[in-house]
């Protein structure tokens, strides 16, 4: 690995964007953090005069997109739609340009880790525990965060009406102070895009956006979506993190789909021995396949879970989280005091820090889960954390034929149920027993 705060080495040949660190506008570009499909993030420094120095992170539009003019467009309404929320569990935005012709976003640097990486841990330290409290906490930090969004206002008063469309484990981050941040409004769409202010201008219903096993009935039809699809997502990730279960795994991306669209799906009760029964209700509540049958919005979601706590005497606390995250990580922490405490900056550390692999987390054995109780009655306050196995054979084929069937209308038809109603708003039913799993197993 290259040492800290040096440049990597040169290959013969290898352009100057591949060499690090180096210099990107105002920002000093530190380490490669991630690379997706069309962008990639870097850990990235800003200084400025009397030693002013900034850890930020730099979203950057990758070199082959760049001359496609609707995927820049695409890029700037996320800016644009991201820059307009300021919130303590949303990322900020600080800054949005271009050098060259690499448009890119500067935002926020969380000094933490996302709960996929949180179960990752877990999975390295064999803990088999989540406790509930924290699992609250999160819940309750991401309800704040979405109901900011969902109710945000532009300049002249008038509702953005933003979906962020992609709740998902991998886009919460907890902070080893114990704060909750929900991240990445790549894919969120509001208003602002179809006003004629430099928007994309460009609908997407029918096209299926976000991760498989966290959308919504009907963002999985295709169909146009508002704040309570980031609602149902959110449902998806409290019962996974408090039955220990997956709900939507199916044996592919388009078996998952038809889970969440027609399949029913267990209460937590009959999931998990000793649930809490007064939780149940809110849990499936926010599930509810008909979007009038669930929360009208996540502060309403966010009061019934606060009101859960409370009456249950859940100990949910920041400070107890930011201590659950320190033993988590504590070989990391103290890894990066010890090289602060030589004399290198955090910048530095983090930058010679591994990148960390993509993990999924699936299913493996079917183990009971145990955990703390809470107030006088005994319930189980935990998840399950498995090692990860995974196949995507055939996805893409099946996955065509279904967009076709959902563009259609003919969802009923392509799964075989010829003319019929949907499933009930929560059909609660007793199913073969769902799967173990961990709370963050998809990309």
């Amino acid at each position: 690995m290259t040492s800290v705060g040096q440049p990597s080495p040169i290959v013969p040949g290898a352009p100057p964007d591949e060499v690090l660190p180096r210099k990107f506008g105002k920002y000093t570009l530190m380490r490669k953090l991630a690379t997706g499909g069309m962008a990639e993030l870097y850990l990235a420094i800003h200084r400025s005069i009397s030693g002013f120095e900034k850890l930020v992170v730099i979203k950057q539009i990758l070199p082959r997109f760049t001359a496609d003019a609707d995927f820049v467009q695409m890029f700037m309404d996320e800016a644009r739609i991201a820059a307009t929320l300021s919130h303590p569990n949303i990322i900020q935005i600080f800054d949005v340009g271009a050098v060259g012709d690499r448009y890119f976003i500067a935002m926020e640097f969380i000094h933490g880790e996302d709960v996929r990486s949180i179960v990752r841990a877990m999975v390295a330290k064999q803990m088999r525990e989540f406790p509930l409290e924290h699992a609250l906490a999160i819940a309750i930090g991401i309800c704040a965060g979405l109901d900011y969004a969902h109710t945000r206002k532009g300049f002249a008063g008038e509702d953005l009406h933003i979906v962020h469309r992609d709740i998902s484990p991998q886009n919460i981050l907890v902070t080893f102070t114990g704060d909750v941040k929900l991240v990445d409004f790549g894919i969120a769409k509001a208003a602002l895009k179809n006003r004629g202010e430099g928007g994309s201008g460009k609908g997407d219903e029918g096209q299926l956006r976000g991760k498989f096993p966290y959308m919504s009935p009907e963002q999985c039809r295709g169909l146009p979506l508002d704040h309570r699809s980031d609602i149902f997502s959110l449902g998806i990730i409290l019962f996974e993190l408090t039955t220990g279960r997956r709900l939507f795994r199916g044996k592919s991306e388009v078996d998952t789909i038809r889970r969440i669209v027609e399949d029913p799906y267990p209460l937590p009760t009959k999931v998990r021995p000793g649930y809490p029964p007064a939780l149940e209700p809110i849990v499936m509540r926010a599930l509810a396949r008909e979007r009038d049958a669930r929360y009208s919005s996540a502060r309403e979601l966010q009061a019934d879970l606060e009101r859960f706590v409370r009456d249950e005497r859940v100990p949910v606390s920041s400070i107890a989280l930011s201590n659950f995250m320190h033993d988590l990580f504590a070989d990391k922490l103290a890894a990066q005091r010890q090289a602060m405490a030589e004399g290198k900056q955090l910048a530095d550390v983090i930058a010679s820090e591994s990148d960390g692999e993509e993990i999924r987390f699936d299913d493996v054995a079917d183990t009971a889960a145990t955990g703390r109780t809470a107030g006088p009655r005994s319930t189980t306050r935990s998840m399950v954390v498995v090692q990860p196995k995974r196949s995507r054979a055939g996805l893409w084929i099946g996955l065509a034929a279904l967009c076709a069937a959902l563009a259609g209308g003919g969802l009923w038809f392509a799964f075989g149920r010829g003319a019929g109603k949907p499933a009930a708003a929560a059909d609660a039913a007793p199913p073969p027993a769902p799967d173990v799993v961990a709370a963050a197993p998809e990309v």
